[in-house]
């Protein structure tokens, strides 16, 4: 089915230079994030000026398209129409080598923390207002913080960034190139009842080195700790797959990358 915005993509791809010129392409709330192999291929001035695109901007190893907020459904008909596919699912985690030396550690760090929550922007927006309007209703009277309503709504608005290591668990896997399956797991870990302050099992010790829980008893909608996790098995994934026999590959790489 053909997209509106596949003019716009045509032209996106024949003057960025070409599906060969891209080393990889993400997006974030209103831009196109292209890397691109060689940037003296690319027509800025004819994108600029191209109907759709409010401007163009170069930084880094970062060569963006500002669309607005339709930037998904632009994104997309790109993928299409350059064939980007192998490019867009593993491209960034390809980025760090590519462009090692070369990208600013804050460019990478911006880049990681882009690609994962961009996915899940519309709905964390949606909670934050929701908790907004909450607030709001129960200063003017119009809720009371012990009825059920309020306490229904306010689970619905509290529940993503209570379990925002889970949804970043499988977002931050797909921006590292693992499993997201595997990612939804290592999050839910950290959210495990009996793991947090005031559960019922002891994990002050783990195969002997002592561990410490966070100040605040618990990981229940911490960010920092479930993407650093994610990057370590996605480190570690990448080591040692290459020993396991194909015919044991599928368990025992996620059972090491789970227990380590």
């Amino acid at each position: 089915m053909a997209s509106k915005y596949d003019g716009l993509a045509r032209i996106i791809m024949q003057n960025v230079g070409g599906t060969e010129n891209v080393k990889a392409l993400t997006h974030c709330v209103t831009r196109l994030r292209f890397q691109l192999k060689d940037e003296k291929k690319a027509n800025t001035d004819v994108l600029k000026e191209t109907e759709g695109i409010v401007t163009v901007i170069q930084n880094s190893e970062q060569y963006m398209v500002v669309i607005g907020n339709h930037v998904p459904d632009v994104y997309e008909a790109v993928v299409k129409r350059g064939h980007l596919e192998d490019i867009v699912d593993d491209g960034m985690s390809h980025n760090e080598e590519n462009g090692k030396g070369k990208q600013k550690p804050l460019d990478v760090f911006v880049g990681i923390v882009t690609s994962v929550f961009t996915p899940i922007l519309g709905v964390l927006s949606a909670c934050g207002i929701l908790k907004g309007l909450l607030a709001m209703f129960v200063a003017f009277g119009v809720l009371s913080t012990t009825s059920g309503t309020y306490n229904f709504l306010y689970s619905l608005s509290d529940s993503l960034f209570y379990f925002l290591p889970i949804i970043l668990g499988y977002t931050a896997a797909k921006r590292f190139g693992i499993s997201e399956l595997e990612g939804l797991v290592i999050g839910a870990t950290m959210v495990y009842p009996n793991l947090l302050s005031g559960g019922q099992l002891d994990i002050s010790n783990i195969f002997g080195i002592p561990v410490t829980m966070p100040a605040a008893g618990d990981y229940t909608s911490s960010v920092i700790p479930i993407i650093c996790a994610i990057a370590f098995a996605a480190w570690f994934e990448k080591r040692y797959k290459r020993f396991i026999p194909d015919t044991i590959k599928n368990c025992l790489r996620f059972l090491l990358s789970l227990a380590l």
